[in-house]
């Protein structure tokens, strides 16, 4: 077996054609380097160097293609060792990260800026999922990391981290007639149709918006599911119900939907970084995405 250290000591001497600055390019004394050409040549069973008593006159036709790949494979083992190690520390790699749909809306956008400005080699790959969906995810291993809406259900071996705060709002078909009102509360809903997710997609969000309709006595009256925040709101751009949504989505449709404020605390919830068993770019990712709102650092240019 012919192992690097044999390529870079010929590639030296097929380089520099004189052993005693090949020697002193690889940090040691001509002899052994002079035997270990030899027993290269010996254990490939052909003449590689073309010699006329102690000087090298050139290559031969062997030594000239074997020269051409032993750089070649020099070459990838380089790049192989030094993949491995920016892997290793979390500056190569690759993570993909799902989120919500309401997050998009948030910092999540300048989180993933401040990310590629950071780590450029790292791939970062974005799928927007349900949070039931995504805990799936980092559990089989599919996603690296997971912007989701806690409680969770089963969050055995899932670490969460905080990463953004938002608040429920109402959403009305832009034509309903409680759109014209500027000022609504939850109870002022009671008797209308309900669009929500199912609850097996977001159950801390689904209990979350049934609490609080709940407190403003009454029960919703869900006539309609839809997959996925932009779902929901797409029904009821067409005027198929209202709904209670992320304030942070109030920029989807606003020619079609109008968006009202809840007072309530209660419809404050927060938005968690999820990973499980994270990667060094993985980890890389969540220290960016914990720091502290406003204090990401972006290039503008």
């Amino acid at each position: 077996m012919i192992d690097l250290r044999k390529m870079e000591q010929f590639v030296a001497v097929a380089e520099e054609q004189h052993f005693h600055r090949a020697a002193h390019r690889l940090g040691m004394s001509q002899p052994p380097l002079t035997v270990a050409i030899k027993r290269l040549e010996e254990d490939l069973g052909v003449v590689l160097i073309e010699r006329g008593g102690n000087r090298i006159l050139g290559l031969t036709a062997a030594g000239h293609a074997f020269l051409r790949e032993a750089r070649e494979t020099l070459r990838q083992a380089h790049y192989a060792i030094r993949m491995a190690q920016d892997t290793a520390v979390g500056h190569t790699g690759l993570v993909r990260l799902g989120y919500v749909g309401s997050a998009l809306y948030g910092r999540l956008p300048d989180t993933v800026r401040a990310f590629r400005q950071a780590r450029p080699d790292v791939r970062l790959e974005l799928r927007e999922a349900t949070t039931a969906t995504q805990i799936v995810g980092l559990l089989n291993e599919t996603l690296d990391a997971a912007i989701i809406i806690p409680p969770l259900a089963d969050a055995e071996g899932i670490e969460l981290h905080g990463f953004d705060h938002d608040r429920l709002c109402m959403a009305l078909p832009i034509d309903h007639p409680l759109s014209r009102q500027e000022r609504l509360t939850l109870a002022d809903l009671a008797d209308e149709a309900f669009i929500l997710w199912p609850m097996i997609e977001g159950r801390g969000f689904h209990l979350q918006v049934i609490r609080l309709c709940t407190d403003a006595g009454f029960a919703p009256r869900i006539m309609q599911e839809a997959h996925g925040m932009h779902a929901v709101l797409s029904l009821v751009a067409v005027g198929a119900g209202v709904s209670i949504v992320p304030e942070s989505m109030a920029g989807f449709r606003p020619d079609r939907i109008a968006y009202r404020a809840i007072a309530e605390p209660e419809a404050a919830f927060e938005l968690s970084l999820a990973v499980c068993e994270p990667t060094p770019a993985t980890k890389a990712f969540v220290m960016i995405a914990t720091e502290p709102p406003g204090s990401l650092n972006i290039d503008a240019t």
